[in-house]
């Protein structure tokens, strides 16, 4: 199997990491307890999450020429009790949408075709996923912009 996307992540001290894709545009991840710069690796996982559902139900309502004008979603997680580490085994996605002739049927159904067909993140997250975890030997030490990135 053949990556179909690879992200260069690297350490810029304290709790803060710049993850950088291959055209070199970056998020901030940041997990220190004083002054955040970039937002947390869950807070990140949230956003791609509603930010994927979001651009479906843009297309699907563009294409139905019911284009909106105004759109937000929120997103509420819900933790396992109990679980170490403490996942999410639950999210819920709140749509809020207005544009002329966008009715509610029609919003429903796109966030739903969205959820249930075309959101890539939604479905990675439903499945099971593996993981596999490699240690490669490193002579020296990885800089941003340098030979590693």
């Amino acid at each position: 199997m053949n990556p179909s996307k690879t992200l260069t992540i690297h350490h810029l001290g304290d709790q803060r990491y710049a993850s950088t894709n291959p055209a070199g545009q970056q998020i901030v991840i940041d997990m220190s307890a004083e002054h955040r710069i970039g937002v947390g690796p869950m807070d990140a996982l949230m956003s791609a999450l509603a930010s994927c559902t979001m651009y479906d139900v843009v297309e699907i309502m563009d294409k139905r020429r019911t284009p909106l004008s105004a759109y937000r979603v929120t997103v509420e997680g819900f933790r396992a009790e109990g679980s170490v580490p403490p996942r999410y085994e639950r999210y819920v996605l709140r749509h809020f949408a207005q544009g002329e002739g966008v009715s509610m049927e029609a919003l429903e159904k796109a966030a739903h075709l969205s959820h249930e067909k075309y959101c890539t993140i939604g479905a990675s997250l439903a499945a099971q996923i593996d993981i596999e975890v490699v240690i490669e030997p490193s002579g020296q030490t990885a800089e941003i912009g340098g030979e590693d990135s």
